[in-house]
């Protein structure tokens, strides 16, 4: 039987006349993301490095969004070959690998990506999720064309490397993150720093001269909509987590006169 998913989103990238917006899905909660994937983004960035979730809950996201026509993508916790194996065999389709620093690292990540000999992601799709109990024709010949790579520039390192990351064969786009990006410069919690944004996009025009799409974190949308006017092509402006927490504080503010939750007493 075919594979029955969404394009990744590397096809999606490509066929789109427009940059494409996502946000963060951080609770590890399914119905959320299943009320953000009805929401008419393009695409969702489910966090396995910062936000509550493990494989279980990664697995319960992916079948919430499935009906969906929005392209998830995971971010795991760090560029393991295990870690990576076990979000792929789950059905993920698209991955984001963080802190990628150099062109070797991102050739590792690669490695991780694909069965042998182009890789050395392990062979085990007749037990898993990833080519639906062996029931997929031609998924270990085919898996490449069902599966994306973008890893994630986030510190000085990475931004020097920026050409050679983005060249690497198999890497389909960067993700350039500021907060880390930002905390590498010494300017921690700094995110809309002018030396943060000429980083950024120093890391944008390295990227696309490789021919390769960049993205960029940006929750501000004056931040986001300069960064889309300097070439992004996918960009995060918002999360489930920060929304819940600001629109709550909202509530606070208006209704019990709560300016400052921190100090709420309760």
């Amino acid at each position: 039987m075919p594979l029955p998913l969404n394009p990744t989103f590397r096809a999606a990238l490509a066929a789109a006349d427009r940059p494409l917006a996502g946000m963060w899905v951080c609770s590890g909660s399914p119905l959320v993301a299943e009320i953000c994937a009805d929401a008419g983004l393009d695409w969702l960035l489910v966090d396995m490095e910062h936000g509550p979730n493990d494989l279980p809950s990664v697995l319960a996201q992916l079948q919430a969004v499935a009906a969906f026509p929005v392209a998830p993508l995971v971010r795991v916790p760090s560029d393991d070959a295990v870690t990576i194996k076990q979000v792929l065999d789950l059905g993920a389709q698209n991955l984001l690998v963080p802190m990628v620093s150099s062109a070797a690292q991102a050739r590792a990540a690669v490695e991780a990506v694909h069965y042998p000999p182009r890789g050395r992601r392990g062979v085990g799709s007749a037990l898993a999720r990833s080519g639906r109990w062996n029931r997929v024709d031609g998924y270990l010949t085919d898996a490449a064309d069902h599966v994306s790579l973008f890893v994630q520039v986030e510190d000085v390192d990475g931004v020097a490397a920026a050409a050679e990351i983005a060249a690497v064969d198999g890497v389909d786009g960067v993700f350039v993150g500021p907060s880390d990006l930002a905390a590498s410069l010494g300017l921690l919690g700094q995110q809309t720093h002018p030396d943060v944004r000429a980083a950024v996009l120093r890391t944008f025009d390295a990227v696309r001269a490789a021919g390769k799409p960049v993205g960029v974190n940006a929750f501000d949308p004056a931040v986001a909509e300069a960064y889309l006017a300097a070439g992004a092509s996918f960009v995060l402006v918002g999360a489930d987590v920060a929304l819940l927490a600001r629109g709550s504080e909202a509530l606070a503010a208006r209704f019990v006169g709560v300016e400052d939750p921190g100090r709420a007493g309760y």
